[in-house]
């Protein structure tokens, strides 16, 4: 029977944690006490107490040493994001202290790319020594990650949760819809198209039931038009742009940032399509009742009142 999460927090040491971690680079206790400054029978005895904390057997013995089993594999990769958390921790204290902001985590979708990666560079410009992840996922997998505590905020839209009322959310930008293609496509230099025209080329686009997907669906409701059969789906701006650049006959509905940035940079073309329907604005979301740390602070300045925005 599996310890209950208060015993097992009660339990549970870092050190503990460390041993997991040299265990599974070394695959011997030897080795791993070592590096974890313990005698073999005191890392020998530390197994044990951890394996009786979970309640099960974290490695298999073999002829080669010690081998993690499946459960060890999960506790092992948790006992390596509670490190990097903590690293994380030390970061971020050492930024407070020294007024330099510290650390914050962002979540974002493919279309808030543009913005977040404008605000996040001015932010920095002032504060050099701040730290920020970035995470791109879609909403749902955004709002998990805040429910988790992974993230400090994300540009995402809370009307995709069945409980929206757990965040505090502002929308503060209106997002636009653009369907780009390569700059090699039989349509790159069109003067006018119509859904009509692309019916027959195959779209990227994201997965059933994402909001940006259920609005090209209506699209083509709407036009009397067949929604494609045979789509490449991705969530992923990369790998968006590496369909598009390796099949120059692809298309792809975006939002007009993104679409900006690329053809900026001669990525891809937008193509001159009129998208009627209007998406969701995004939001800046984060944990109800959860104050923002200097970091966020700064970068939910940037993004909810830009400079270029200030009077």
């Amino acid at each position: 029977m599996t310890p209950s999460l208060n015993s097992i927090i009660s339990r549970l040491h870092v050190k503990q944690l460390r041993l997991l971690i040299a265990l599974d680079e070394h695959g011997s206790l030897l080795g791993a006490a070592k590096q974890v400054a313990l005698t073999q029978p005191g890392a020998s005895k530390a197994l044990h107490e951890i394996e009786t904390t979970f309640g099960t057997p974290l490695f298999m013995r073999t002829n080669r040493g010690l081998e993690p089993n499946d459960v060890g594999r999960v506790v092992i990769r948790y006992a390596r994001l509670i490190q990097t958390d903590l690293a994380h921790l030390r970061e971020e204290i050492i930024g407070i202290m020294r007024g330099q902001g510290g650390r914050v985590s962002v979540g974002t979708i493919m279309g808030a790319v543009p913005l977040l990666t404008s605000a996040i560079s001015s932010v920095i410009a002032d504060n050099p020594e701040m730290s920020v992840e970035v995470v791109e996922d879609t909403s749902a997998s955004l709002l998990s990650q805040l429910d988790a505590g992974r993230l400090d905020m994300a540009i995402c839209r809370t009307t995709i949760s069945p409980t929206p009322y757990l965040y505090e959310s502002v929308a503060f930008v209106d997002e636009t819809l653009a369907v780009i293609a390569s700059t090699k496509h039989p349509f790159a230099y069109a003067g006018r198209l119509t859904l009509k025209d692309l019916v027959d080329y195959r779209w990227v686009v994201y997965r059933a039931n994402m909001p940006m997907r259920l609005l090209l669906e209506r699209e083509f409701l709407e036009a009397g038009l067949r929604f494609p059969l045979h789509l490449l789906e991705t969530t992923s701006a990369f790998a968006t742009l590496s369909l598009l650049q390796k099949n120059p006959t692809f298309v792809a509905l975006v939002s007009t940032d993104v679409a900006n940035f690329c053809a900026g940079y001669s990525f891809t073309t937008t193509l001159p399509l009129a998208i009627n329907s209007r998406s969701e604005p995004y939001e800046l979301v984060s944990r109800k009742g959860v104050p923002d740390s200097p970091a966020a602070k700064l970068l939910r300045q940037a993004l909810v009142n830009p400079p270029s925005n200030q009077s």
